[in-house]
């Protein structure tokens, strides 16, 4: 079974109605591909309310991977990377662990995180 991590910009995109991010997510439930959001992304993204009942939508094909047994190696990654972005480091210690792909609006700073990520998988990053 294959993994794709979900970051900030690609919740903002589904919340907006992009196709292309839209035929991802449902191309990827419909074949038993797992997708998943790191929950500071979700975080980022979240707002409430009607206006993100799309997002709400697209949140029910994905499993959320929760912050607090990696927040240690988070502040790490972020130390390595010398970066204070605990979302980005985040998303990229979850994608390095078990993202074949990583749908993201920010592929600089994801290659950077990544190349941080010792001893990890490199997923394949998906602009969205």
């Amino acid at each position: 079974m294959s993994t794709c991590v979900l970051d900030t910009g690609a919740l903002i995109a589904l919340e907006r109605d992009d196709r292309a991010m839209w035929a991802r997510v449902l191309v990827a439930a419909s074949s038993k591909v797992d997708l998943v959001v790191p929950s500071t992304a979700l975080a980022q993204a979240w707002r409430g309310g009607p206006t993100q009942a799309r997002l709400a939508r697209a949140l029910a094909h994905c499993t959320v991977a929760p912050f607090d047994p990696l927040a240690r190696e988070v502040g790490e990654l972020c130390g390595r990377a010398k970066t204070t972005d605990v979302c980005d480091a985040h998303v990229a210690l979850v994608a390095s662990r078990s993202g074949d792909w990583l749908c993201t609006s920010d592929i600089g700073d994801m290659k950077a995180l990544l190349a941080e990520c010792r001893g990890r998988r490199r997923p394949v990053l998906v602009h969205c």
